[in-house]
């Protein structure tokens, strides 16, 4: 199975060390995830997840929890989290440093339990892929929510990939294609994935939000477009 983030998690785990993840996009290229970052400390953590982190409550699910640096936090706050993540080899990580609840699963094949809070984070909108996909998340993510429970999410608006030096832009972000909609390619060693992934502004989340039956409420803006939200049932 083509994972490079699961291999180079691995990796880094065992050596210390691992290249850097490369991507391409049909927006850019020749950009590059380093591995060392997926284990980042609360310390080194910005200033948008520190705050998610400080707004988890009760049982928490974390989606997507790659080499689990929110899941081991929340553990040792005393919280009951499980990670979630379709990587087996970073599921066996995860375990191996210690997190007590991980299972490897896509979200939309999990539906054991609920939770009170739900913990997307490194744009956890992504996951929905497209604006449609993002709904369908929305929907999904309801039946995994207690009474009284949230979603934490971040995303950022990257309308500022298109602006020129005169204020104009150089795709039209009224096409029927959301501009936000991007198609991924990641490699690391052997290992290549393709996959849609979201960025999705604000004012775009909170319609979207609300159409799925959600209150939204902003919580923080970070220094380059990016933002946490908040989500809970109406």
């Amino acid at each position: 199975m083509n994972d490079p983030f699961g291999a180079a998690i691995s990796d880094y785990f065992e050596h210390g060390k691992a290249p850097d993840i490369l991507v391409n996009t049909n927006y850019t290229e020749d950009e590059s995830i380093t591995v060392s970052y997926l284990f980042r400390t609360e310390k080194e953590m910005p200033e948008i997840e520190k705050t998610a982190l400080n707004h988890c409550k009760g049982k928490v699910l974390d989606v997507g929890a790659a080499a689990g640096c929110h899941s081991l936090l929340l553990q040792e706050r005393g919280l009951q989290v499980t990670a979630l993540d379709s990587s087996a080899r970073a599921v066996k990580i995860m375990e191996r440093r210690g997190i007590h609840n991980v299972v490897q699963s896509d979200i939309y094949s999990y539906s054991d339990t609920q939770y009170d809070t739900l913990l997307l984070l490194m744009n956890g909108a992504g996951i929905g892929g497209t604006v449609a996909g993002l709904k369908q998340l929305l929907d999904h993510l309801r039946t995994l929510l207690n009474t009284n429970a949230q979603i934490l999410i971040d995303s950022s608006d990257i309308k500022y990939l298109f602006q020129e030096e005169d204020g104009s832009f150089w795709v039209d972000l009224n096409n029927s294609n959301y501009y936000g909609e991007m198609q991924y390619e990641l490699s690391y060693k052997n290992h290549k994935a393709s996959f849609n992934w979201l960025f999705v502004d604000a004012d775009k989340l909170r319609k979207i939000a609300s159409e799925a039956g959600y209150h939204f409420q902003l919580l923080s803006k970070g220094d380059h477009f990016d933002y946490l939200a908040k989500l809970t049932l109406k």
